[in-house]
């Protein structure tokens, strides 16, 4: 198109090196701080080169794109982890010059998958994984769009570094210091609460600090904090929407309201929403008592200063947000990542997250293979993305989980965990208690989902329409039944597979299986590692 062809003439003036060097024929990716181009190159015995230019948006931190660089030089080029050839550089423009792989899409043959391919897939992507995490590499990205296959020649490539951190033994050395950069920078909120519809709403808090601690110290600081206030997102990467128009995503978010700062649901459910950008009027702890006495206590621990009374929380476990908590400190977590791949640690805003993130991530892309539906997961913020993990795993495991990384999560509904196979089954179409005739397949249609507006609106009866969707598989309602004949041996799913992906959904990121223990699993018996 002549949008294309007008960017790659811009690339050619802001990179002038590139002219002699590559001839560059299409834009094949598009992310939030990026874009890719397929290019040629004339190499020294006179063929043609196929080679993928990644072009980093100018204002990416020099930093970052160092680290992102590093990763690729070190600890790509082997085991699936794509490596880096050239690096071009103009100015503030980056190109990273990276050998191409031309591959399928994931959504155009998730259908059409046979269940031993879905096995050399996952046995590739944890190579991959395996690798990075050897080098103390936290991918923070990892999605089908994110890991490339090339299904005829059974090639796979992990990309895209540009979201990646280091652990505290990281190997990759700018990781470090990109990762106190971050730290630095990053600024979230500490106890958001959603109201779910029908009396049920879900809240995180960091249990530990008291109101009247957190209120006192925002009274404290909010001459400095409150002078600049603004909820800044993580560097959440994209998804590729090439094919956004057939997704089946099985829990849909076709009419979700991202602008509404207040829904009403009825005459006694509401949910208040902050918008991106706070006001900071609304911050500011209406009182005009003055704070009578401030007393440092010397063992480390944090000031604590009396408070007049109204400055107590009212709103813990209600579907409101009070100014009291509205002014609280932020806490410092992580949270880059694309929505519907981030672990339950990442969601309620961990401060501690480990390449265990990546594993979780990866049983999502297993989840979506298992069940034919993609994306799985589909929420425009944390704390729905969060309940919906709940009508899976179970609430009462996800409290619990969330105990062990210092986080309290309430949900005023108890919603019990799933059995994997059984909705797995369910949705692909593979159980043979579907009502169904045999005659029909199941469809691409976005309308297909399993869970038709399950989270229409943000707060319309949202957690208690998925648990009713969930119910209507498990009794028979929810895919199509597939032909004998279309079977390749998912018919024969072992128990190993969903044993694995129990492990991978692991609520506790402490116990979740890391990439060298799921290359053992008994699901990849007879794999060459």
């Amino acid at each position: 198109t002549a949008g294309i062809r007008k960017d790659i003439e811009k690339l050619y003036e802001a990179v002038p090196q590139l002219v002699n060097v590559f001839k560059i024929k299409e834009k094949i990716g598009e992310g939030t701080f990026s874009s890719v181009y397929l290019a040629t190159a004339q190499v020294h015995t006179g063929c043609e080169e196929k080679v993928a230019l990644k072009h980093l948006i100018p204002t990416s931190h020099p930093l970052r794109i160092a680290a992102e660089l590093q990763c690729l030089t070190v600890a790509g080029g082997q085991d699936n982890v794509m490596g880096v050839k050239y690096c071009f550089r103009k100015n503030d423009h980056v190109v990273i010059v990276m050998p191409y792989l031309e591959h399928d899409s994931f959504l155009d043959i998730l259908n059409s998958l046979s269940f031993e391919e879905v096995r050399e897939y996952m046995f590739n992507l944890f190579k991959a994984l395996r690798r990075i995490h050897h080098f103390g590499i936290v991918h923070r990205d990892v999605k089908p769009s994110n890991f490339l296959y090339n299904r005829q020649l059974k090639a796979y490539a992990l990309v895209d570094f540009g979201l990646a951190q280091g652990t505290p033994d990281t190997k990759i050395e700018l990781l470090k210091t990109a990762h106190s950069e971050d730290q630095q920078g990053s600024c979230l909120q500490n106890n958001p609460t959603i109201a779910l519809g029908s009396g049920v709403s879900v809240s995180v808090t960091a249990p530990k600090q008291t109101d009247q601690q957190s209120a006192s110290k925002a009274a404290n600081k909010r001459s400095s904090s409150l002078s600049k206030i603004q909820i800044k997102q993580g560097r959440g990467g994209k998804e590729d929407s090439v094919h956004h128009s057939v997704q089946r995503s099985v829990f849909g978010e076709r009419n979700f309201n991202v602008y509404s700062s207040t829904y009403q649901e009825n005459s006694s459910t509401k949910l208040i929403k902050q918008s991106k950008m706070v006001d900071v009027s609304s911050r500011k702890l209406v009182t005009k008592k003055k704070i009578v006495s401030t007393k440092t206590v010397s063992n480390g621990a944090a000031r604590k200063a009396a408070s007049p009374l109204n400055l107590t929380c009212g709103c813990y476990a209600t579907d409101r947000v009070c100014s009291v908590c509205l002014s609280r400190c932020q806490q410092v977590a992580p949270r880059a990542g694309t929505p519907g791949f981030r672990a339950p640690e990442v969601l309620t805003k961990c401060p501690t997250q480990t390449t265990a993130i990546d594993m979780w991530s990866a049983g999502i892309v297993f989840l979506s293979l298992l069940s034919g539906r993609y994306p799985f997961y589909k929420a425009s913020d944390d704390l729905t993305a969060l309940a919906q993990i709940m009508t899976v795993r179970g609430s009462r495991e996800t409290i619990q989980a969330a105990k062990t990384f210092g986080k309290s999560v309430v949900c005023t509904q108890v919603v019990p965990a799933q059995n994997l196979r059984t909705l797995c089954e369910k949705l692909r179409g593979t159980n043979s208690s579907c009502k169904r005739s045999q005659d029909e397949v199941p469809s691409k249609s976005v309308n297909d989902s399993a869970f038709p507006g399950a989270v229409d609106k943000p707060c319309a009866e949202t957690l208690g329409k998925q648990i009713q969707h969930l119910k209507s598989i498990q009794e028979g309602d929810g895919a199509l039944e597939m032909k004998a004949t279309d079977m390749k041996g998912w018919d024969q799913v072992p128990d190993e597979a969903y044993d694995l992906l129990d492990k991978l959904l692991d609520l506790n990121p402490a116990t979740r299986i890391t990439a060298k223990e799921a290359l053992l699993h008994p699901f990849f018996e007879g794999m060459r590692l």
